[in-house]
Formats: structure tokens, C-alpha cells, sequence
């Protein structure tokens, strides 16, 4: 199947913000959500590192800063940027984002996509936009990025008191102590626990491990 062509356009919400994907076509377009998205018009998707837009909040699992409402306002003028790729070829493919946009990671967040609900990071690219977006106090946003995708709601509602305290957190490093508190909670449905407890950063853009979208 040929790659679907990006798109120029800004996606979303009239007058909200920009939602960029960095598409690689990496996995089954049929399970991935940053299709998904692009189809209902919630993302528009690049193909090349110069398309993405300079200076955007970029998720990315490696950075050493979390997501936090003190980023929403470069999120406003810049956009929101994911790359959506394989997980086996992430470390390969963020460095050509690095420099021109504001890495920021996600906390601790389990998945509802079919194929990992209930495990720690291993979020779609919707999920994590969406989780994003509601972080920063874009919560309607947040849902209707999330209403491309079957089970949107379920995520926000099987992650709705950590995505709630984030949101009430200022600064990166609120956010960062916030979740602590769910990284020493029992794995849910024997979930394996997160490995790294010092910091966010275990989150992945990607749906090459995730179907049904």
C-alpha cells in the first residue's frame, strides 16, 4: 500500500493547535492511529524532518523534561510533534528532530489499546497525543484527538487520576514528583511495573506493537 501523502493543513479544533505526526510507515497502516488521526482530520502527517514545525513540543521518551502546562503556550505558537515509527528504530530516528524542537516526555500512563492495555508506557501515538494535550489543560482538545481512535475513552478513563494530577501541575518538575505516586502502585492486571522510577521518559510514540485502530 502506498504511504499516504502529508498534509499541509493544520488539524484539529478551529484556532487550536497545531498537531503534527512525523510519519516513517514503519507498520500496518491498517493498526496505526496516526493514520487514524490524519483520516478524521485530528493530525496532519509529515514525511521529513524539515517539514516539521521549528521550536514544537516534541514527545519524545529520551528527553529529560516532562510534559507540563509551562509548555502550552510554545504548544499554541509552534504545534505538538510525534513521531510515529517502529519501537526497534526510535533511537535511530529522534535525533533528526533534536535542535529544532522542545523535547518533553510523558509520565506515567498505561495503554488501552488492544494489544498492551494495562501496561506502563506502551502508549500509541494517539494515546500519547492525547495524553499530552490533556497534561498541558487541552482537554477538550485532548478528547477529540482521542475520538479518532476506539478506545480514546477508555484511556482517559483508565488513567484518569494521574492524567487529572498532572494536569494541576505547573512545572515539569511537579509532574515528575506527581507520578511517583502511581509508580509505587501495584502493575494494573499484572502489568509489568515501569523500570526507571527517577523520571518520565519510557513512553513511545509508535504503533507497531498496537492493533484494532
Amino acid at each position: 500500500m502506498a504511504r499516504p501523502r502529508p498534509s499541509t493543513r493544520r488539524s484539529g479544533l478551529a484556532g487550536a493547535i497545531d498537531i503534527v505526526v512525523y510519519h516513517l510507515g514503519q507498520d500496518d497502516p491498517k493498526k496505526n492511529t496516526a493514520l487514524r488521526m490524519a483520516r478524521f482530520g485530528k493530525a496532519r502527517l509529515v514525511d521529513k524532518p524539515d517539514k516539521c514545525p521549528p521550536q514544537a513540543v516534541l514527545l519524545n521518551p529520551f528527553a529529560k523534561k516532562a510534559i507540563s502546562r509551562e509548555d502550552l503556550e510554545a504548544m499554541r505558537k509552534n504545534g505538538h510533534l510525534a513521531l510515529d515509527c517502529s519501537w526497534a528504530q526510535a533511537e535511530e530516528a529522534f535525533p533528526a528532530l533534536l535542535g529544532r524542537t522542545k523535547s518533553r516526555a510523558l509520565p506515567f500512563l498505561v495503554a488501552a489499546n488492544p494489544i498492551n492495555w494495562g501496561k506502563p508506557f506502551r502508549l500509541t501515538t494517539a494515546e500519547a497525543i492525547g495524553a499530552a494535550l490533556h497534561i498541558v489543560g487541552e482537554t477538550r482538545l485532548a478528547r477529540d484527538v482521542l475520538s479518532a481512535v476506539p478506545f480514546g475513552d477508555s484511556f482517559l478513563e483508565l488513567n484518569r487520576n494521574p492524567l487529572e494530577d498532572y494536569a494541576k501541575c505547573e512545572t515539569s518538575e511537579e509532574v515528575v514528583k506527581a507520578q511517583m505516586a502511581y509508580l509505587d502502585e501495584e502493575p494494573v492486571d499484572g502489568a509489568a511495573p515501569a523500570e526507571a522510577a527517577e523520571a518520565p521518559g519510557e513512553t513511545l510514540n509508535a504503533d507497531a506493537d498496537a492493533e484494532g485502530q
